[in-house]
């Protein structure tokens, strides 16, 4: 029972990333997989990040939770923060248009983003329960 307890986990677990990956993806004005195939080291450092915060959010809620279920719940409320906190970077930054310089591969930028995600999937984690 426990080896089915842990395979059901991390098949969910991997859905989780793959769905919020696409999400991330979905949020983007350009191709993600576009650019990574031209060599875009910017856009790979930013969804090496959020592949990363999201796996870190995705680690702690099934750590703290013994319930698929909680688990699923506490990484959805993580990955909303996670989201926001983008938007909000977005905002705060109003003569840095991220998407415009992640395209021109602004390593700096994805440099930026990358630690702006893994930070903030630390700090959101620390929340959950």
């Amino acid at each position: 029972m426990i080896v089915l307890n842990i395979f059901i986990s991390v098949v969910v677990m991997v859905i989780l990333q793959l769905l919020g990956m696409v999400i991330f993806s979905l949020m983007t004005p350009y191709n993600d997989l576009e650019e990574l195939k031209k060599g875009n080291a910017a856009v790979g450092l930013a969804m090496g990040g959020k592949f990363f915060g999201t796996a870190i959010l995705l680690g702690v809620s099934a750590y703290t939770n013994a319930s698929i279920w909680h688990m699923m719940l506490w990484f959805a409320v993580g990955y909303i923060c996670l989201i926001a906190a983008y938007w909000v970077f977005e905002l705060v930054t109003p003569g840095l248009k991220l998407s415009e310089h992640l395209k021109n591969g602004n390593i700096a930028v994805g440099i930026l983003l990358c630690f702006v995600f893994i930070g903030m999937s630390f700090a959101v984690s620390s929340l959950i329960i």
